[in-house]
């Protein structure tokens, strides 16, 4: 790393927003469609740095140094996975299916969605990893294509639940079978 400090928060407070989501830095809260999100200190730390640095590769060293002074001994590597599941959960994000942040094999991790970077009180003033489209078009086709894919990814967990519901009902029911024609 060579000595680069990677900054954790922008130097002035801002408002990072994406899909329903809000990051205050000076408040140092999360919060979906208005309602807080609980997030511990790690992982808000992290969101901060991606959000920061949206659409680029933050890197896992990177992170590394973000989070904790040169002289902390842990397992950094345990450490920034752990972080980056706490941040997704927190997010409704999974990382076979990611909306918010993709896992960059080898390198790192990128935070893809659209990030409206802002002053507190002001209206949002910078468009990190911005698109060539209309700023309101954008911002209702992304909050409708993150909430797509986060039912989809849950409807796809109650049907493997279902599977195994009906699966475990006809063991039951052959069970049952066998029992009745023991009993005769």
């Amino acid at each position: 790393m060579g000595g680069r400090r990677v900054p954790v928060l922008p130097l002035r407070t801002m408002i990072f927003r994406f899909g329903q989501f809000e990051l205050d830095t000076e408040s140092e809260q999360l919060a979906k469609a208005g309602r807080t999100v609980k997030i511990q200190q790690q992982p808000y730390k992290l969101l901060c740095l991606l959000t920061a640095q949206a659409g680029k590769v933050v890197s896992r060293d990177d992170i590394r140094a973000a989070l904790w002074p040169a002289d902390t001994f842990v397992d950094y590597e345990q450490g920034v996975n752990f972080a980056m599941k706490q941040v997704r959960e927190a997010l409704g994000d999974d990382a076979e299916h990611a909306v918010y942040i993709q896992t960059v094999p080898k390198r790192g991790y990128r935070f893809i969605a659209p990030v409206d970077a802002g002053a507190r009180g002001a209206p949002a003033s910078i468009q990190l990893n911005r698109p060539l489209t209309d700023l309101n078009l954008q911002k209702v086709l992304w909050s409708n294509i993150a909430e797509l894919r986060l039912a989809e990814v849950a409807r796809a967990k109650r049907r493997q639940t279902m599977k195994v519901a009906a699966m475990w009902g006809g063991i039951a029911a052959a069970i049952a079978g066998i029992a009745a024609l023991l009993l005769r």
